[in-house]
């Protein structure tokens, strides 16, 4: 989305559907069949045979409707919990056990806390046992016997890492939980059973390139065959294939595969004969028991969906088998994965600011933009490589101000340091066409951590001051050790063994609490002027959780609010930001945060921050990661394949709904793969990497501003 809407009263909403029912039979004589309930952002609809439609829920946004076996009876879920109906008149939200999440509002300078459920990220019941339901959050999976009265927690299969994907249960033959991780791969437990654990079950999925881990599976649906018992099918999230548990050797049979080497394929619907899916471009069916090797489009689903108003998140049709399909923003990909290989750059997203689409632009360190002088040659080089935009620090990582405010206030947190006249800069970046945007680093701040009796500072429980991330290495003694070559080593300490020594190394950061409402409202009243003086943009950097540092258990966060995590703090942020700034945002990310559905150590889960933002900027350095990551042969193609591939999971990760603009790595990093590799080919992959893409442009990166190697 580009800036929240305030949602039209519901009797609005009812005007709309009722002409819409009246016009729905004329438009759906042709098709063979008729959604009987869909629902949307603003709420659920249903339509009955003589073709009347009506709001029948309206209190929150619709992810998924499942059918629990009789005509009226459903469950939802939605942004604010499960709720179950059995006449779609009377509903009864049904979340008791499962965890909540504290957010915090901040307004004219006061702040308050509300309590929501934890964002579900899928939700299934047993095919045999309506009563029988699980849900998973990020890192749990809940059961409830009780049909979603109460839940328990099952815990989860890995604790390494949140990134539950998907979940499924059946009690044929006895009771079995499935849960699919994004990293991991897929896992059961048998909750009845005596010291009951999760069990991996990943053989035979297919695996993400270079790694020992299966690629992520978007589904696991289960049907029951003709003998009544479980027949178990999964689909993967960024690989079109469809695979069959065989219960007996515990692992996966490929059914279906479109050959392609990306697409995603979600919303799994089990049948008797049959499998039903969503994946870009319309809903396919796959025969089961026939020997088919393919599938087929269907034409009349996916046409019925494309003519439901409000853009519909899932749909219910029912015929001879009920179908309950979700995940529909896929619909309007129209195939767009396999034509992006082919290298067009079309961008599919809804509701975005489209002035920040297609931007392919380059950092510009401030300092080179002091005088006519030093800017001179990147204004060249933006016109010789045909790029259109400029990021440049106008708070840097130092937490300087780099411009002078107008408003004095923002001096109480920071310090203006060698300031650019923005008001000339913006004016020659105009004359020329480039987008301008202004970024903002937020929540590293040296300047703002030491005001105020380090009052605002991530704190050092052990040492009972600003903390600040070390690491330790251990070397052998030498007459030089009371010298050290580095600026930031300060401390030399005994080892264990007296012939070596310990070199103490501070990292060059200092982290403010990115609880702190007044941390949020100083970063915010920057961004708004920076946005009155001309900017088109806003980008926040280091808009995460302190994450390097032997030392890191000692960190506290003393403006934490109880209930609050590390996900809710970054939500709360963007969510105050996103009320006060009217030009597009954009985020910078960590690679992996990027590429997996997860957000660990970071707080940044682009499915919780996608809601608030224009524009998401991965790091996806191939430096940065395992140096055999997708390094396959060709290994010189490895950074296509990370751009290529990277942008394409972000996109889907946040379903489509913001622009996927990568920052570049136009910089050599002392690590293997660099050593070997890094050239302009290797800058030049991954901008055709973004471009195979077509998700909405790049930035490269280079800190001291040496752009020799842009293709």
């Amino acid at each position: 989305m580009t800036y929240p809407k305030k949602a039209l009263p519901v009797s609005v909403y009812k005007v709309f559907f009722l002409a819409f029912g009246l016009l729905l039979p004329f438009v759906a004589a042709a098709q063979s069949v008729r959604p009987v309930i869909w629902g949307n952002e603003y709420g659920l609809y249903s339509r009955d045979q003589a073709g009347r439609t009506e709001v029948v829920w309206s209190e929150g946004k619709i992810k998924k409707v499942i059918s629990l076996g009789q005509d009226s009876s459903w469950a939802l879920l939605a942004d604010n919990g499960i709720w179950v109906s059995e006449n779609l008149q009377n509903w009864e939200k049904r979340s008791r056990g499962l965890p909540e999440k504290t957010l915090k509002l901040y307004e004219n300078g006061r702040k308050s806390l509300i309590t929501e459920i934890q964002d579900i990220k899928d939700l299934e019941v047993d095919p045999v046992n309506r009563d029988i339901m699980v849900c998973a959050i990020k890192n749990a999976v809940y059961l409830s016997q009780n049909g979603g009265r109460s839940w328990e927690s099952l815990g989860m299969p890995n604790y390494r890492s949140n990134g539950i994907k998907a979940v499924a249960v059946t009690s044929s033959p006895e009771l079995t939980v499935f849960c699919a991780h994004s990293i991991y791969g897929v896992y059961y437990i048998n909750p009845k059973a005596q010291g009951a654990k999760w069990i991996e079950i990943s053989g035979g999925l297919e695996k993400l390139e270079t790694t020992d881990n299966p690629d992520e599976v978007s589904d696991i649906a289960i049907a029951l065959d003709s003998t009544g018992s479980a027949a178990i099918y999964a689909s993967q999230s960024f690989r079109p294939r469809l695979y069959k548990l065989d219960w007996a050797s515990k692992s996966w049979n490929l059914l279906w595969s479109s050959g392609a080497i990306f697409g995603p394929v979600d919303s799994l619907q089990a049948g008797r004969n049959s499998l039903t899916f969503v994946r870009d471009g319309g809903v396919f069916t796959f025969q089961l028991n026939v020997g088919s090797v393919d599938v087929r489009y269907r034409q009349d689903l996916t046409e019925a969906i494309d003519i439901l108003p409000g853009k519909a998140s899932c749909a219910v049709f029912t015929g001879s088998e009920t179908i309950c399909l979700s995940e529909l923003w896929l619909i309007s990909e129209r195939g767009s994965f396999e034509r992006s290989s082919a290298g067009s750059r079309q961008a599919s997203f809804v509701s975005v600011s489209q002035g920040a689409n297609d931007k392919e632009g380059l950092y510009l360190p401030v300092n080179h933009a002091m005088d006519a002088g030093s800017l001179r040659p990147y204004l060249q080089t933006l016109e010789s490589h045909k790029l259109n935009m400029v990021v440049i620090d106008m708070k840097d990582d130092y937490g300087r101000l780099r411009f002078t405010p107008s408003d004095p206030s923002m001096l109480n947190l920071g310090r203006v340091f060698r300031p650019v006249d923005i008001d000339t800069f913006l004016k020659t970046m105009k004359e020329r066409g480039i987008y301008t945007v202004a970024r903002i680093v937020v929540f590293k701040d040296p300047e703002a951590a030491r005001k105020e009796g380090e009052k605002y500072a991530v704190w050092d429980s052990a040492k009972n001051k600003a903390w600040e991330g070390y690491y330790d290495t251990r070397r052998k003694k030498t007459n030089e050790s009371e010298e050290s070559g580095s600026a930031y080593v300060t401390a030399i300490l005994p080892a264990d063994d007296p012939n070596y020594e310990i070199l103490r190394t501070w990292y060059d950061e200092k982290w403010v609490d990115p609880y702190s409402e007044v941390i949020w409202d100083y970063n915010v009243s920057v961004a708004q002027e920076l946005c009155r003086r001309g900017f088109d943009e806003i980008q926040f950097d280091y808009i995460r959780f302190p994450t390097d540092g032997v030392n890191l258990g000692d960190a506290r966060y003393r403006w934490r609010d109880s209930g609050m995590d590390m996900d809710s703090a970054i939500e709360s942020f963007l969510k105050y930001a996103r009320s006060r700034i009217t030009r597009p945002i954009s985020i910078d990310i960590y690679g992996a945060n990027g590429w997996y559905r997860t957000g660990a150590r970071t707080g940044q889960e682009v499915e919780l921050l996608y809601k608030y933002v224009d524009v998401i900027c991965p790091m996806y350095y191939p430096s940065h990661f395992e140096q055999t990551f997708l390094a396959q042969n060709p290994p010189e193609d490895r950074p296509y394949r990370i751009y290529y591939f990277g942008t394409q999971r972000t996109h889907i990760i946040a379903r489509g709904r913001v622009i996927v603009r990568p920052w570049a790595q136009a910089f050599y990093l002392n690590v293997s793969y660099d050593r070997k590799y890094y050239n302009g080919d290797y800058v030049r992959k991954q901008l055709e990497g973004v471009r195979g893409a077509g998700r909405g442009g790049l930035t490269y990166w280079n800190n001291i501003g040496r752009y020799e190697d842009l293709p």
